[in-house]
């Protein structure tokens, strides 16, 4: 199957060398290359754990969608 690729200068001529090196086509190292990426399970993310604090929700008169507020509450006196 024919596409087009347009890949970063620096990729194609590493590429066209290692064709050389191998004696095989520009196709054959790209198609290579693609299937032993593809063949690679997808990296998992660690997972988090997020700690929490029990309690009764947000203080009265606290809107969490409000920045402006929020900073306003912060900076207040406790």
């Amino acid at each position: 199957m024919r596409t087009t690729l347009n890949l970063d200068e620096h990729i194609l001529v590493s590429a066209r060398r290692r064709a050389a090196d191998e004696g095989v086509s520009l196709a054959r190292v790209i198609e290579n290359a693609l299937c032993e990426s593809l063949a690679k399970p997808k990296a998992r993310c660690e997972t988090v754990r997020m700690i929490t604090a029990s309690g009764n929700g947000v203080k009265p008169g606290v809107d969490l969608d409000n920045g402006r507020s929020l900073l306003d509450i912060m900076d207040e006196p406790s």
